[in-house]
């Protein structure tokens, strides 16, 4: 599985933009991937900053591109 910090790299490669963690996690959950919960998220079942629409995929193709989903 590739780290944050390579899909980070890869998307502003490709794509322009550096997508913030939490975007990623957010659209890892999306995928069914299961990421891990920050320790400084305040609540487990709310996000404060979702993956805005126009971000998802962008990052999906990152995700593809590592083999990470299909």
């Amino acid at each position: 599985m590739a780290t944050y910090a390579q899909i980070q790299k890869y998307v502003q490669s490709q794509h322009g933009f550096i997508p913030q963690t939490c975007w990623i996690a957010h659209v890892k959950e999306m995928c069914g991937l299961n990421p891990r919960i920050s320790p400084n998220r305040y609540d487990p079942n709310k996000r404060e900053k979702p993956c805005p629409p126009d971000k998802v995929e962008p990052i999906k193709a990152a995700f593809r591109h590592f083999g990470m989903i299909k």
